[in-house]
């Protein structure tokens, strides 16, 4: 086999940035993508999703998008993107592999994909979390007699119109849901916590103390919030006909899931058709399980002067972007940037 100095797996966001800083410093490379077409996850996002609703793209390094219009579906918008801007600098991206797993051999990396083989010397790992959607366990799930799905499955809100959707979960995706949902059909809103709302504007400041707080966590090894999850929730002009009409009352959460509704400790009960698991993702890096490098406190500690990390403290061969603090848009960007320069320190350049 061919020894690489460095393999990105995964082309989203945070692996292209990370192909570009790395061709433009001569590290021969590759990037393995496990879907079949550019776009990372963007291009398995909800048809409801449209470019006025996300909450902003970062440009990719070296290339600027055009303006959106903002009725286009973010799923043929962001790809359409990404593919122009692997054609534009001839990224060596390879596709579909689905990496099942990152080995060592005598020294070297060794990144296998069913029965496919590639040996490096680095890796830059952008694997996201889109694929490992996270649903909680309740008493009484298994028994659920109605509509079950997470944010991954979510369609258009038409789709639910005359049932009773019961959204859970604490985050943006759950506000934009309900903003979504409410017009049309009728909807419950549980949380663990109390929502914290955002009155004030987001400045750039806000931006940085958030980040700060998700990379506190990963230089002590323990498992990244989200950086939106520190920000606090917004409400935008989309969904103020849905607050209207008090999708926004929150309750707490039930104590257990029935065949045609929801109990909570009380014993009150609500009847509900669907439940809406919007409760967020974990980080993809089961292929990297094999070279162990979670510690006690369940996390990857990641080190580096930089405030975007990449660097894997405890194997400085392994860089990973689009983890805790560069998990957005702006952070891959950054990230991809500060992983190219750990991967020349790592090859001694």
């Amino acid at each position: 086999m061919e020894t690489y100095e460095s393999i990105v797996i995964g082309a989203g966001q945070a692996g292209l940035s990370t192909s570009y800083h790395l061709r433009r410093r001569g590290v021969e490379h590759l990037v393995l993508d496990a879907n079949a077409e550019p776009g990372g996850a963007w291009q398995h996002r909800w048809p409801a999703l449209t470019m006025s609703d996300v909450h902003g793209i970062a440009d990719l390094p070296g290339m600027r998008r055009l303006p959106d219009d903002g009725d286009d579906q973010a799923r043929d918008a962001v790809p359409r993107y990404f593919a122009e801007y692997e054609r534009r600098f001839e990224l060596p991206v390879l596709r579909p592999v689905d990496v099942d797993a990152v080995t060592e051999e005598d020294g070297l990396l060794v990144v296998h994909a069913g029965d496919r083989r590639w040996r490096t010397r680095t890796i830059a790992n952008a694997t996201g979390t889109w694929t490992h959607p996270f649903v909680p366990y309740y008493p009484g799930i298994e028994t659920f007699s109605g509509r079950q799905l997470h944010t991954v499955d979510f369609t258009r809100p038409e789709d639910f119109a005359g049932q009773r959707v019961l959204v859970v979960g604490g985050g943006q995706s759950a506000v934009q849901f309900l903003g979504l949902l409410r017009p049309v059909t009728d909807t419950l809103w549980v949380t663990r916590r109390e929502p914290r709302w955002r009155t004030e504007p987001f400045t750039v400041e806000a931006g940085r103390a958030a980040v700060a707080l998700v990379e506190e966590r990963v230089r002590a090894g323990l498992p990244p919030d989200s950086v939106a999850g520190v920000t606090g929730l917004m409400l935008r002009s989309q969904e103020e006909e849905a607050q209207r009409l008090g999708a926004f009352e929150r309750h707490p959460m039930f104590s257990r899931i029935e065949p045609d509704g929801v109990r909570w400790d009380g014993g009150s009960f609500e009847p509900v058709d669907v439940i809406l698991w919007a409760t967020g993702f974990r980080h993809a890096l089961d292929h990297l399980a094999p070279l162990r490098l979670k510690g006690p406190e369940g996390g990857i500690r990641i080190d580096g002067s930089s405030t975007t990390p990449t660097n894997v403290a405890d194997d400085p061969r392994i860089q990973l972007v689009g983890y805790g603090p560069s998990a957005s848009t702006i952070g891959a960007n950054r990230a991809g940037r500060v992983a190219a320069r750990g991967v020349l320190r790592s090859l001694g350049r």
